[in-house]
């Protein structure tokens, strides 16, 4: 069998330009590219009677051409085909645009297969910009085409012809799953699964070849992390934290009071913490259901107990807020906050990180400098990564290495369902906030239509003028590589736009992923102290900075996020007094479209949306690398696959039982799964 790590520009009939087209798409070797899985499927076999066809419906027709190709020139580069073609039953109306080559294709008197959407105007059927073959050929018609994603510099038959010369150049592949799994669960044999998946020979092949390759990807997801929580969960001895140091001291003494869901969970991590049991915890909650106050409680006992902690935060800005949150609250007890950020002088840094080793540091707030070798605590107890999708399981273990078997909590605010939370955080304890406090502000929603820019800025204008700031949410940078990019408005371009033409008399700043991080912060900070009126960004600002002053949230091309990621867009208003709106601009409306924005208007519980969003989106996009932390799944979709997952999930805590490390000759082919499933980009994300 050929190398799958073989790069895709080797394949026949892919070559260099093609394989730089097929990078953006994220394949780079032949393995990439076989399992490169289609998203839809189009039953293009079977054929109906022209007479037969429904308006707006999609099928085959078998038909002679009973015409010439009429050509017709508008201007240099644009023209119109136009065919008749006839079958026994009725005549058809082919129109193709700008494709003149079609005239030495189609000759008058020979009988093709078209494949298209049919319209019906004034009894005339038309068949628009079809695919077709002779008879004979089943290229493009007469069988199931798979559909794929694509980008604007690559057809979807040239993508189908890529991946059909892979499957053929990576020959028979080799079976990734013991042979017992197979017989029990009656699973297809791999390289049978991965060609049909491809080019299913009917829709039960199909489905055979689905089930195989989702049974793939859950069992080696699952196993992977029983395999983490049993390695967590073995008799290593941790920190039993003083009972006589009780969180009430800080609770009692809070300007706020704390909701039930916060003081459960804190009673959960207090049990844990008194435990010698090293704790390893996932504490999730919405937008603005108070994680942060319950780690700040959690490191009081940790520090009153003689230990130091440590807090993680994914960018420079937030590391700065949780220092000025943590100094407010602990300050008064004595308790010593330190920040160590990228930024800071060598001088700096060099007496932060003596204070830190000396001990004279009770809490360490900071970015990925805490991961740094020249880090080194007195006594690290404690360790809380904040959005945990945003570190590995290499830099979550690098830290702990710091401490000697430290308890650990994790804070997200993706909301996961919690029956698919327990699964799929399967090295960690859960703890949930599922009640906002009672101060946090309804945010109104509305989703719009184009139509209503001229309104919307009016509104902007308005809450400007009443001393409010804005932000406006892009889904690009800049152009983009995208089919759709005409219709989208880049970050670039709009906060041009706005700074020149529509909000010239306010002051409008830009800010992406691209820019260095010290001229990020160096523009949050700007807006988070009023000096800037409109932000205009892409969703580097879904992590949480808090702009109280900040009241309305417009995004752009709203159809282009997902639920979950729209609800954590809109947690970033409403943090403050004032009555705050969050307006989805969309463009098109199918139904899928309209149903998403009227989740987003009736509801603001962010497990609701993230349910909701999985059903209608899967999991591809929902927990994709970047936003998630697990190996990415391909084709597995975690609403849909429910109970597959079930189903693996109790073999994956049958098989590590009885072998952990996969050691047993019949395990041996899961133990490489396994492997290949969790390293390289996989291993950081997790």
């Amino acid at each position: 069998m050929i190398d799958l790590k073989k790069e895709v520009q080797y394949v026949k009939g892919v070559g260099p330009a093609r394989a730089r087209s097929l990078n953006k798409l994220g394949i780079y070797t032949l393995e990439d590219l076989i399992t490169y899985y289609p998203r839809d499927y189009e039953d293009r076999s079977i054929i109906k009677n022209i007479a037969d066809v429904q308006d707006g419906e999609k099928c085959s027709i078998e038909a002679v051409a009973v015409s010439n190709i009429n050509l017709r020139m508008l201007g240099r580069y644009k023209s119109i085909e136009k065919l008749i073609v006839k079958d026994e039953t009725d005549t058809c109306m082919i129109t193709w645009f700008n494709q003149p080559y079609i005239k030495t294709q189609i000759k008058r008197g020979e009988k093709y297969r078209f494949f298209g959407k049919i319209t019906i105007k004034n009894g005339v059927r038309e068949l628009n910009s079809p695919v077709f073959d002779i008879i004979e050929k089943n290229n493009n018609t007469g069988k199931i085409i798979p559909v794929y994603p694509l980008t604007y510099d690559i057809r979807a038959s040239d993508i189908r012809k890529a991946i059909q010369n892979g499957l053929t150049l990576a020959g028979k592949l080799n079976e990734i799953m013991p042979e017992y799994i197979l017989n029990k669960y009656n699973l297809i044999e791999y390289n049978e699964a991965m060609n049909q998946i491809h080019f299913p020979n009917d829709f039960e092949s199909f489905r055979k070849a689905r089930k195989r390759l989702v049974f793939d990807e859950l069992l080696s997801m699952q196993l992977g992390l029983l395999r983490l929580k049993s390695e967590n969960e073995k008799e290593i001895k941790g920190i039993k934290y003083d009972r006589n140091v009780n969180m009430s001291d800080v609770i009692n003494d809070l300007p706020f009071k704390l909701t039930k869901a916060q003081l459960s969970v804190l009673e959960e991590i207090d049990k844990d913490m008194e435990k010698e049991k090293p704790m390893n915890r996932l504490l999730q909650g919405d937008v603005g259901s108070g994680k942060t106050i319950v780690a700040m409680i959690a490191a009081y006992k940790a520090v009153k107990s003689g230990y130091q902690v440590a807090i993680l935060a994914p960018t420079m800005i937030l590391a700065k807020q949780h220092l000025t949150n943590f100094e407010k609250i602990l300050g008064k007890y004595g308790i010593k906050c330190e920040g160590l950020v990228g930024g800071m002088t060598a001088k700096q840094k060099r007496l932060a990180l003596e204070k830190i080793e000396n001990g004279e540091v009770d809490i360490v707030i900071g970015t990925h400098a805490l991961l740094e070798e020249n880090v080194t605590f007195k006594n690290l107890g404690f360790v809380v990564t904040d959005e945990q999708h945003r570190f590995g399981v290499k830099q979550r273990s690098s830290i702990i290495a710091k401490g000697k078997n430290p308890d650990v909590l994790v804070m997200t605010a993706t909301p996961i369902p919690r029956t698919l939370a327990l699964i799929l955080y399967g090295d960690l304890d859960i703890s949930i906030i599922d009640e906002l406090p009672p101060n946090r502000k309804h945010v109104e929603t509305f989703a719009v239509s184009r139509k209503l820019e001229p309104r919307i800025n009016e509104f902007v204008k308005k809450e400007i003028d009443k001393g409010r700031q804005c932000y406006v949410v892009c889904p690009l940078v800049e152009e983009s590589d995208d089919p759709d990019a005409p219709k989208l408005k880049s970050a670039v371009e709009l906060g041009e736009e706005y700074k020149n033409e529509i909000f010239k008399d306010y002051k409008v700043e830009v800010l992406h992923g691209k820019m260095k991080a010290k001229e990020k912060d160096e523009i949050m900070e700007r807006f988070k102290n009023g000096e800037i009126d409109i932000l205009v960004s892409t969703t580097v600002i879904e992590v949480g900075v808090d702009v109280p002053n900040a009241s309305l949230m417009i995004i752009e091309n709203a159809e282009r996020f997902g639920l979950a990621q729209l609800h954590q867009l809109r947690g970033r208003v409403g943090r403050g007094e004032y009555e705050s709106y969050c307006i989805l601009k969309c463009n098109g409306g199918n139904d899928l479209i309209r149903e998403r924005m009227e989740i987003m208007t009736k509801t603001d519980n962010g497990f609701v949306i993230a349910e909701k969003d999985l059903e209608l989106r899967g999991s591809g996009d929902f927990f994709g690398t970047k936003q998630h932390g697990i190996p990415e799944f391909k084709i597995a979709n975690l609403f849909q696959d429910m109970e597959t997952l079930k189903e693996v999930q109790s073999l994956a805590m049958q098989i590590i039982s009885q072998d952990l490390y996969l050691e047993k000759e019949e395990n041996k082919l899961l133990n490489i799964l396994v492997k290949k499933r969790f390293t390289t980009k996989a291993e950081l994300t997790i």
